[in-house]
């Protein structure tokens, strides 16, 4: 396992692209040193490869957002990234380390806005990955201005899934 070269192993693995993602995300949190390597196959690989460190980085985030805190404003400019795949694992990223560190997540809410409803071009996944990542941020922080823009933008909303989820927060936080 020390000798793993993320990169070489996205490149030439031969089996179903979710077994791929479940081997490097429990990899990594096996190895959390191997975390620079998933960062950096992000930066350098292909489009693809860059979707499959996307999806590993939203697992990897649910368990250690710690591992996220050195790249934060590197990963905030993946959040527009052009490639579906990562406009969906890095806002979904940002959204579970809001739950522990909400300081350090609410720099990405700038990014973040710009894949919601304001944004016609966005498909509905990446509205609900930028929703959830937002109201997670919103809950944590309590930020009086990311609130108004969450009940502004649910007004908006037009799918039934990503309306709920911001809905489902400002219930949360209207309780609180």
């Amino acid at each position: 396992m020390d000798e793993m070269n993320f990169q070489d192993t996205i490149k030439t693995w031969n089996k179903k692209p979710k077994e791929l993602v479940e081997f490097l995300t429990k990899t990594i949190l096996k190895d959390k040193k191997l975390f620079s390597q998933l960062i950096e196959a992000l930066k350098s690989g292909s489009d693809v490869d860059k979707g499959t460190c996307a999806d590993v980085m939203k697992h990897v985030s649910a368990e250690k957002p710690e591992l996220f805190l050195p790249h934060i404003n590197d990963l905030i400019g993946y959040i527009n990234y052009k490639a579906p795949r990562v406009k969906w694992g890095v806002p979904e990223s940002f959204g579970n380390i809001a739950k522990k560190y909400p300081k350090e997540a609410e720099k990405a809410v700038p990014n973040l806005l710009k894949n919601t409803i304001e944004n016609k071009d966005n498909t509905t996944v990446i509205r609900w990955c930028s929703a959830y990542a937002l109201s997670e941020i919103a809950k944590s922080t309590k930020s009086k201005e990311l609130i108004k823009k969450i009940d502004t933008i649910s007004k908006k909303e037009t799918n039934n899934g990503v309306k709920n989820v911001y809905l489902k927060a400002l219930k949360i936080i209207n309780k609180e």
